[in-house]
C-alpha cells in the first residue's frame, strides 16, 4: 500500500468516528439534552468530514457537509430554532452524510437526486443558498519577479538559477466591500501539514472565499538544488484579507493544520483613525478570548488519535423546555464530567489475530504440560507443581488481557440501529423512539461485527409487527409514540442484549393458526405458551397480511436464531398480551476461549459449555421413569426432567448407555427448559482453545466447534441446543411410528 492509499484509509477511519460522534450528538439533541457544546460537537464532526474529504477531492461529500454545517452553525449560533422537525431533518442530513461516505471508500452508485433534495431541505431550513454545482476556484493572477542582487544583474546559485519572488493576486467573486477587517497573515506549513494530504493552495482558496485577499510567496528560506529535501516545506505565504468576517473565521480556516505549520493573524480595520482602530482590535480580541475560554473543553488534540468519544451524556435533572441555543451560552468544562479522553493507537487486525493464536497456543502447551506433570506423578506441593500454577495463573492473566484488546463497546451498533428504526417508522408510517442502555458493554469484535443483520431483523420485527398504529394505540390508552429498547448487560461470564417494544405483544392464537395452515404443526398439538411463541422463529413462518418492504416474505427471524446458534448464542422470547414483547440474546464475550467441563462419552472425550451446565448429579433409581417407548425422564426437586443419552444421539452406540452408570449433567436450553444430558463420566473442568469445524472441516449436527486438550488429543465442544432438540426430533418420530403401528 502506497503512502497516499495509507492515508486515504486513515481518513475513513477517521471518518468513522467522527460519523458516531455525530449522530450521538443529534441523538442527545433529539432527547432535548443537548447544549451549546453538543451542537459544537456535531458541527466539528461535520466540518472534519468536509476538510479530509476536500484535501481528496471528494468534491459530492464536501459539497453535502458544506450545506450540512451550514445549517448547523445556524442552530449553534441561534439563527434556527431547534425544533423536533429540524432534528428529524438532520439526522436524515446525518444517514445521507454517511452513505456519501461509504461510497466515496467502497464505490458505488450515488443518488444525486436524493442529495440534491436533502441539500436544498437544508438550505431552506438554514435560510442559505444551496451549495454551488461545483467548487469554484478563484481566478488568480500570478507574476514572477526576480529578485535583485546587490550588483547589476540578479543573484545566481552555482547551478545558473536566480531566486524568485512570487506574488499573485486573487479577485473573489464574492461580494466584499471595503468596509471591514483587514488581516495581515502569515502562513508557514511544515513537512508535517504536506505528509497528512493537505494542500496550502487549498486553504487559500478557503481564505479568498471571506473577502478581497492579496497573497505573496516568500522563497527566501528556499535552499540550493543539491540542499533541496524533497519533503521538506520551505515557503511562506504572506496574505493581506479584507472581509467582513471575524478573526474567529479566518482562523477556522486553519483548523486543522493548526499544529502543522506556523500561523500569526494580525487585524486592522478599515476606515478608522489609530485610535479607534486599536480600541476595535482590543475589543475583537476581548470577545475572541471569552470565546475561547468558555469553549477550551472542546479543544481537540489532533495528536491523539482517535478521538475517544465521552461515554454516557449527562442529561439534567428537570430537562427545560426546548429553546434556541444563544450564540454565547457558555458550556461546562468537560473537566466537570470526569471524564477525559484516553491516548489510543491503531493496530492492524491482523496482528491482533496473529496476537490471539499464539496465546491460544500457549494455553494449550501450558494444559499439555500441566497434564504431562500429572501423568508423572509430581506431588502438587513440589515446586514443579507450584510453578505450574503460578504459570496457569499468568496464562490466566495474559489471555484475559488479550481479548480485552480486541473487546469492543456495542456503542456502535446500537448507534446504526438509530437509523433502521428511523427507516422503518417512516416506512410504516408509525413514531417511534429507540432508548437504548449498556452502551458501553463490551463484547468481541468478532462478535460485535456479526450481530447486525441479527439486530436488524428484530429491529424491523419489533416496529412492524409489535408496534400498534399510532391511532391503535391512542384507542388502547398508549402514548401515540412507540418505544424501541435496546439493553446491553454482563451477565454470568456472557453478553445478554434484549430488544423489547411496548406493543400489542405476540397473538399466539393467530400465531397457532399460522403455523397450524403451514404445516409446521398438528392441528391438535399441545403446546404452552412459550413454545407458541418459539414458532416464529420457524422458517417460512410470517404473521404479515401482505409482502411489504419491511417484511411479509417469511424470512427474517429464523435466520436471526442461525446468526445466534452460529455465535454460540441463545435467544428467548418472553410476551405479555398488550404490555409488549422482548427478546434477550445471550452470546459469549469472546469465540477465541470458553470454560467446559470435559466428559467421556462411549471413549470419546467432549467438552459441555460451562456457560449452560446448571448442575451435574449421580441418577438414582428411584428418581429414572420411563415415558412412552424409548424416552426417559428423572425427578429432580419435584420437576421431572428429559433425559438424553448424549452417545445415542450421536450415534457413538446404538443402545442407550444404563443412566445409573452414568452421571447427569442438567442443562438450559435457549427457550430456558431444562434438560439432563447423560454422559460416562466427568475428567474435569477446563479453559480451552475454540477451534472453528466448519471452517477446517464441515458442518457436524450436535457439534458447536472443537479444540484441543492437554495430551494433545482433539475433542469436540457439544452444542447443546442441538442435541435437545434432535432428541425431541427422535422421541416424536418414535411416537408417530408407535401411533401408526397401534393403529
Amino acid at each position: 500500500m502506497d503512502t497516499m492509499a495509507a492515508i486515504k484509509q486513515t481518513f475513513f477511519q477517521e471518518c468513522e468516528e467522527q460519523l458516531t460522534e455525530m449522530e450521538e450528538g443529534l441523538m442527545v439533541i433529539e432527547r432535548e439534552e443537548g447544549d451549546l457544546e453538543t451542537i459544537n460537537a456535531v458541527f466539528r464532526a461535520v466540518h472534519s468530514i468536509k476538510g479530509g474529504a476536500g484535501a481528496f477531492g471528494l468534491d459530492d461529500l464536501v459539497r453535502f457537509a458544506h450545506t450540512f454545517e451550514t445549517t448547523l452553525d445556524g442552530m449553534r449560533s441561534g439563527k434556527l430554532e431547534i425544533t423536533p422537525q429540524i432534528v428529524k431533518l438532520m439526522l436524515r442530513a446525518a444517514d445521507i452524510l454517511s452513505d456519501l461516505v461509504r461510497i466515496s471508500r467502497d464505490g458505488g452508485e450515488l443518488d444525486a437526486a436524493r442529495v440534491a433534495q436533502m441539500a436544498e431541505e437544508l438550505s431552506k431550513a438554514g435560510g442559505a443558498a444551496p451549495a454551488p454545482a461545483a467548487p469554484v476556484a478563484p481566478a488568480a493572477d500570478l507574476s514572477f519577479e526576480p529578485v535583485p542582487a546587490d550588483g547589476d544583474g540578479p543573484a545566481v546559485d552555482e547551478f545558473g538559477f536566480a531566486p524568485v519572488q512570487i506574488s499573485f493576486d486573487t479577485l473573489i467573486t464574492d461580494d466584499a466591500g471595503s468596509d471591514g477587517h483587514t488581516f495581515e497573515i502569515s502562513f508557514t506549513p511544515r513537512p508535517e501539514l504536506y505528509a497528512k494530504a493537505n494542500d496550502a493552495l487549498r486553504l487559500l482558496r478557503e481564505l479568498g472565499r471571506l473577502g478581497e485577499m492579496k497573497v505573496s510567496c516568500d522563497v527566501s528560506a528556499l535552499p540550493a538544488l543539491d540542499e533541496l529535501d524533497p519533503e521538506g516545506a520551505y515557503l511562506t505565504w504572506k496574505v493581506s484579507l479584507t472581509t467582513d468576517a471575524d478573526e474567529k473565521s479566518v482562523r477556522e480556516i486553519f483548523e486543522f493544520v493548526e499544529f502543522d505549520c506556523d500561523l500569526s493573524i494580525d487585524v486592522n480595520v478599515v476606515g478608522m483613525d489609530e485610535e479607534s482602530a486599536a480600541q476595535t482590535v482590543e475589543a475583537i480580541l476581548a470577545q475572541v478570548a471569552a470565546e475561547e475560554a468558555a469553549q477550551s473543553a472542546a479543544v481537540e488534540l489532533v495528536a491523539v488519535e482517535p478521538v475517544v468519544i465521552p461515554t454516557e451524556p449527562q442529561a439534567a435533572p428537570d430537562p427545560a423546555p426546548r429553546t434556541p441555543v444563544a450564540a454565547n451560552q457558555q458550556s461546562q468544562p468537560a473537566a466537570q464530567s470526569g471524564q477525559q479522553p484516553g491516548a489510543t493507537i491503531r493496530v492492524d487486525l491482523d496482528r491482533v489475530d496473529r496476537l490471539i493464536d499464539l496465546v491460544g497456543e500457549l494455553v494449550i502447551n501450558q494444559s499439555m504440560l500441566a497434564q504431562r506433570v500429572t501423568e508423572a506423578g509430581i506431588a502438587r506441593l513440589s515446586d514443579v507443581a507450584v510453578g505450574l500454577d503460578d504459570l496457569e495463573h499468568l496464562t490466566r492473566e495474559i489471555q484475559d488481557s488479550v481479548m480485552a484488546i480486541r473487546a469492543q463497546p456495542v456503542r456502535p451498533i446500537f448507534q446504526r440501529m438509530s437509523r433502521v428504526v428511523r427507516e422503518v417508522a417512516d416506512m410504516t408510517g408509525k413514531s417511534v423512539r429507540l432508548v437504548t442502555e449498556g452502551e458501553n458493554c463490551e463484547v468481541d469484535k468478532t462478535v460485535i461485527e456479526r450481530l447486525a443483520d441479527p439486530l436488524t431483523h428484530m429491529i424491523r420485527n419489533a416496529i412492524d409487527h409489535g408496534l400498534e398504529k399510532p391511532e391503535d394505540r391512542v384507542k388502547a390508552g398508549k402514548p401515540e409514540q412507540g418505544v424501541v429498547k435496546m439493553v446491553a448487560a454482563h451477565r454470568s461470564g456472557r453478553v445478554v442484549i434484549e430488544v423489547s417494544d411496548d406493543g400489542a405483544g405476540i397473538n399466539r392464537a393467530k400465531v397457532r393458526e399460522i403455523a397450524v395452515n403451514k404445516g409446521i404443526i398438528d392441528a391438535d398439538a399441545q403446546l404452552t405458551d412459550a413454545e407458541i411463541d418459539d414458532l416464529i422463529f420457524a422458517p417460512g413462518f410470517s404473521t404479515a397480511a401482505t409482502i411489504s418492504d419491511v417484511s411479509g416474505r417469511g424470512v427474517g427471524m429464523d435466520v436471526v436464531r442461525r446468526s445466534i446458534q452460529a455465535l454460540g448464542g441463545r435467544i428467548t422470547i418472553s410476551s405479555r398480551p398488550g404490555n409488549g414483547t422482548t427478546f434477550s440474546l445471550s452470546l459469549p464475550l469472546t469465540l477465541a476461549v470458553l470454560d467446559g467441563m470435559v466428559v467421556t462419552v462411549a471413549g470419546q472425550t467432549l467438552v459441555v459449555p460451562l456457560s449452560a451446565i446448571v448442575e451435574t448429579l449421580q441418577p438414582k433409581a428411584a428418581d429414572v421413569h420411563g415415558l412412552g417407548e424409548k424416552a426417559r425422564v428423572i425427578a429432580i426437586r419435584g420437576s421431572f426432567i428429559p433425559l438424553v443419552d448424549v452417545g445415542s444421539v450421536l450415534s457413538y452406540r446404538e443402545e442407550e448407555a444404563d443412566p445409573l452408570q452414568g452421571v447427569a449433567v442438567m442443562v438450559e436450553t435457549e427457550n430456558q427448559s431444562q434438560c439432563a444430558l447423560m454422559v460416562d463420566g466427568i475428567i474435569g473442568q477446563q479453559q480451552v482453545v475454540i477451534k472453528s469445524l466448519e471452517t477446517n472441516y464441515g458442518h457436524v449436527f450436535g457439534v458447536a466447534a472443537a479444540t484441543i486438550l492437554g495430551d494433545g488429543r482433539v475433542a469436540v465442544i457439544l452444542d447443546v441446543d442441538a442435541i435437545v432438540a434432535g432428541s425431541r426430533s427422535d422421541a416424536a418420530r418414535a411416537e408417530a411410528n408407535r401411533k401408526r403401528s397401534a393403529a
